[in-house]
């Protein structure tokens, strides 16, 4: 692992694997997002009904809670190289049955498999990690995170183009089939260009695969507490879908997928004893233990942060449309600068981290986020426009700093657990998405932003029980020996 100067255009081995890695990522947010600007092209061709193109917006995020916890596993089993190819390759087949869908069941099914796709952002996490020494780690991160989380913005722009270019009513479809290709492509391009790790390096591996591993009882105990509120996701997700909700599965289906999340759930709790039960009867020697409320921290954190910006990003047009009495298009241009952001304030975030200290710079961006959306939510049609699109664009700003802050701090926790953390952590936004957009479905927009205003300051609270990462964290060798890693 390099510890020399951070050069981004230097043909050095780890900035090509960050580039690799962007790229993969960049790749999986456009496949990911590749519906939501050919809507209304969609919606035509195939006469589908509001209630489903908001069915379908639900269905794209469904499945990417339990795949990040799932993909985080597996990146931390069998690294990230083969991991982020096999996440490509499997995911063009449901993009390519999205282009050639033909009702409303069968882009329903290629929408959910599709959430999966979202999974990809963890295993970069890990990669990257692995290539950087700490204290250029948090910037790495974020250029990551940033350039990659722009495929969205991307895909926006570039799409609707496309679609329009292939001309006709079938302009959408290969505007998306072309999302499939590319992404069945570049998995080759990934495995064959990147390694797990610099040459000479040990590629640690948690005990298991079934669960996390915690080093205390009381680590434990708080494991199955965060746990909670992913099965709670799901279970808000089923809700909406059901009778009672957009009506896309039947009262009986509801009831199997609840009682399906709670044996899930009873699940999960018996993997994580059989992981962790050792704890209970010997305690873990000091130097291989590490704090699992560091994860809950950062969990609540991207919470307010990415949770938001999916909740923001997906309403941003049309508060500002309502709010100002804007042309739909034009207030959905505007609303563009927010996640325009991403490409400098996410590795700003991290390149802060990496300079000040990373619970110190989370404090200030947290404070930030708070103060931020309490001004959004005081944003009226009084205000001079350009006012709150300053506004909004200063919000963002901490917003994405912040997940790129979380995000300098996730790999400086446990190294072998890096993709399982990064996975849980990741889930969390999800979670903090499909909880915000819920809050929106009932009240005002002013209320919706005080409600992320006031989780932002929950988080911040929180900060004060996280501690700043320091020293090393222990790894075993396969030969038994103990490797010291630095965290700062």
């Amino acid at each position: 692992m390099s510890s020399s100067k951070f050069s981004l255009f230097s043909l050095s081995e780890n900035m090509k694997v960050l580039h690799y890695s962007w790229v993969a990522f960049f790749i999986t947010f456009v496949v990911w997002f590749n519906h939501a600007p050919l809507l209304g092209l969609i919606a035509q061709s195939l006469d589908l009904s509001a209630e489903e193109i908001k069915t379908l917006l639900i269905l794209n995020v469904a499945l990417t809670i339990p795949a990040r916890i799932f993909i985080g596993m597996a990146t931390d089993q069998y690294g990230p190289r083969k991991t982020f190819s096999v996440l490509l390759l499997l995911c063009s087949i449901p993009c390519a049955m999205f282009a050639l869908s033909d009702s409303f069941e069968q882009l329903a099914l290629a929408r959910f498999l599709l959430g999966f796709i979202g999974a990809g952002f963890v295993i970069g996490i890990r990669l990257v990690s692995e290539w950087f020494p700490a204290n250029q780690l948090g910037t790495a991160e974020g250029i990551y995170g940033g350039w990659g989380n722009f495929g969205s913005a991307a895909a926006a722009i570039a799409l609707p183009a496309l679609a329009l270019l292939f001309g006709g009513d079938d302009g959408w479809r290969y505007a998306v089939g072309l999302t499939a290709i590319i992404s069945f492509v570049y998995s080759f391009i990934f495995y064959f260009g990147v390694r797990d790790t610099p040459k000479g390096a040990t590629y640690f591996k948690p005990k298991s695969s079934k669960a996390m591993e915690v080093t205390s009882v009381g680590d434990f105990f708080l494991l199955l507490v965060m746990k909670i509120p992913l099965f709670g996701a799901l279970a808000l997700l089923n809700w909406k879908l059901s009778p009672e909700g957009v009506s896309l599965i039947n009262e009986n289906m509801t009831l199997v997928i609840y009682i399906g999340l709670v044996a899930w759930f009873v699940y999960e709790v018996f993997s994580a004893y059989q992981v962790n039960k050792d704890i209970f009867n010997t305690p873990v020697d000091p130097i291989h233990q590490y704090s699992f409320k560091q994860v809950a921290v950062l969990n609540v954190l991207y919470f307010a942060t990415f949770g938001s910006e999916l909740a923001v990003v997906s309403m941003l047009p049309l508060f500002f449309s309502e709010t100002f009495d804007l042309n739909i298009v034009y207030a959905g241009l505007l609303a563009s600068s927010y996640a325009f952001m991403n490409l400098m304030s996410r590795p700003l975030g991290g390149w802060i981290s990496d300079k000040y200290g990373r619970k110190k710079t989370l404090m200030i961006l947290t404070t930030g986020l708070s103060l931020g959306y309490a001004t959004m939510a005081s944003i009226t049609g009084d205000w001079p426009l350009v006012l709150a699109v300053v506004a909004a664009m200063s919000c963002s700003f901490f917003v994405q700093a912040g997940e790129g802050a979380v995000f300098a701090a996730v790999p400086l926790i446990k190294r072998r657990l890096t993709g399982q953390i990064a996975g849980m952590t990741g889930a969390y936004g999800n979670v903090g998405a499909v909880c915000y957009l819920t809050v929106l479905s009932f009240v005002s927009y002013s209320l919706f932003f005080w409600v992320i205003a006031f989780s932002a300051f929950v988080g911040l609270m929180m900060l004060f029980f996280m501690k700043e990462p320091k020293g090393s964290m222990a790894e075993i060798m396969p030969d038994g020996s103990v490797e010291l890693i630095s965290v700062d």
